[in-house]
């Protein structure tokens, strides 16, 4: 049974909610218009004097007097900061916050970066969850959608390093890279050939499961570096089994067996960063399961940290019958004490199993067309802004639909040009363009293409670009 589309997700707005993303689209755009007209004006304009030093020195250390003091310039122009600070209330922080995610930024690099983070979602589903998450704020939201996408673009590099450089390029560090490059991959890798967590089955709403076993961890089996480069790999390869209208993923902690020896609060502060505040509204329940009284004071500490949402979602389940409130019996693992015989076995890489990386031109033609697409989905935007309610404005709103499902199968065929393969590829579980399998029974249909409710009622007015030599 498909799941019900929930409300404030993609197919289920209210006119209010719709308004927003509208609005939040809108800031979106003006925020690219104005860094590409600032960029311009900086271009042209003559180069600045040079500096005078001035004779006037303070008392003390022969620094500037405190009435002279040069004030700091704003990395960003004045009409970006209005975006944001509409002079209600103190919004400093808030601005501090937007000028640290895009300051960096050309309008063409900010563009990249936003395109970059959909893969194969809706552009307007990411939207949404960052909106639902500030509670429909628009300036909050877009401050929290910029920032995060930062984070993932240019601190922890998720499509250039960890997804680019895959568990393939990491067994190749393992024996040839320099001693940081070694150190890294050992212990990525320990924990993936472990099973410390992965992703596996679907629970009772048809969302993704991933199992962490804290038993298998100790904080000095590996860097803080290399956990964390772990866990978002976990988080960004589960994303790709999300069909819409599966926005979520369950998050299952197996303590079986667990002692303070395997309690470690620095990758738990991170994997609660990570759900509030770089990937929101992504959790759809997280069962603490087999806690013993060991981790009471531990959790204690934990709950502290959470915001009430995520803390909302926070199950303590014991034994099988804890679980089968989430999960079918059939589909609970048996380590678990479940039905489903499976276990985890991890599978090596394939030599060769990312040659597709080294066609830069097809890749290359391909994410030309995909820039292509993302650009007429911003002008369908515009328009459908400009006049929301009118004839016009539906044929737009309409249009983007068919445009959103155009970058998802896009996205798809580029999919092994720009991502390294992974465990749940060479499984069989992720395909691109289809339905992840999880079970024996899902396979059977392992041709059948995505089915949620866009692609079936659009299917029929997409038009594919297509390549010579590149497989549609």
């Amino acid at each position: 049974m498909v799941p019900a589309v929930a409300s404030g997700h993609v197919g289920n707005l209210s006119s209010e909610q719709e308004a927003k993303l509208r609005e939040l689209w809108q800031s979106v755009l003006k925020v690219y218009d104005i860094l590409r007209d600032w960029e311009e004006k900086k271009n042209d304009a003559p180069a600045p004097p040079p500096k005078v030093e001035t004779s006037k020195k303070s008392r003390w250390f022969g620094g500037w007097k405190e009435t002279e003091a040069p004030k700091a310039a704003s990395a960003l122009p004045e009409e970006a900061l209005k975006l944001i600070n509409d002079g209600e209330g103190d919004k400093s922080d808030l601005i501090k916050d937007f000028e640290a995610a895009i300051s960096a930024h050309s309008p063409e690099s900010l563009r990249a970066m936003v395109m970059a983070s959909l893969k194969h979602e809706h552009p307007d589903a990411v939207m949404l969850r960052f909106l639902r998450a500030r509670k429909w704020d628009v300036k909050r939201a877009l401050v929290m959608m910029l920032s995060a996408l930062n984070w993932r673009e240019n601190i922890s590099r998720v499509d250039t390093d960890i997804l680019g450089h895959g568990e393939e390029f990491l067994v190749q560090d393992e024996k040839s890279g320099d001693e940081k490059s070694k150190v890294i991959a050992r212990d990525f890798m320990k924990q993936i050939r472990e099973g410390k967590s992965f992703i596996h089955g679907t629970d009772r709403e048809n969302r993704p499961i991933s199992y962490v076993r804290a038993r298998l961890h100790r904080a000095a089996d590996q860097s803080v570096e290399s956990i964390e480069r772990y866990t978002t790999y976990i988080i960004e390869t589960a994303r790709f089994s999300l069909t819409s209208p599966v926005e979520t993923a369950t998050l299952v902690f197996d303590l079986s067996n667990f002692t303070l020896a395997n309690m470690d609060y620095v990758p738990v502060k991170f994997i609660i960063k990570c759900f509030e505040a770089n990937y929101p509204e992504s959790l759809g329940a997280i069962l603490i399961h087999n806690s013993p009284w060991v981790f009471k004071p531990c959790w204690k500490i934990i709950s502290a940290w959470l915001d009430p949402v995520v803390a909302a979602k926070v199950h303590l389940t014991y034994g099988r019958e804890g679980l089968e409130e989430f999960i079918h019996p059939s589909q609970i693992i048996k380590e678990l004490g479940g039905d489903e015989d499976w276990e985890y076995n991890y599978q090596e890489p394939v030599p060769g199993e990312n040659d597709a990386m080294k066609d830069t031109a097809t890749r290359d033609a391909l994410q030309k067309t995909r820039d292509e697409i993302a650009q007429e989905f911003e002008s369908s935007t515009k328009a459908w802004i400009a006049d929301p309610d009118s004839a016009r404005g539906n044929e737009f709103k309409a249009k983007r639909e068919t445009l959103a499902i155009q970058l998802r199968e896009n996205y798809w065929q580029l999919d092994k040009y720009v991502r390294a393969r992974s465990l749940y590829d060479r499984q069989g579980n992720l395909r691109p363009g289809a339905k992840t399998v999880w079970y024996p029974h899902q396979a059977a249909g392992s041709d059948a293409r995505l089915s949620d409710g866009m692609l079936e009622t659009k299917r029929a007015v997409i038009t594919t670009t297509t390549f010579p030599g590149i497989a549609a």
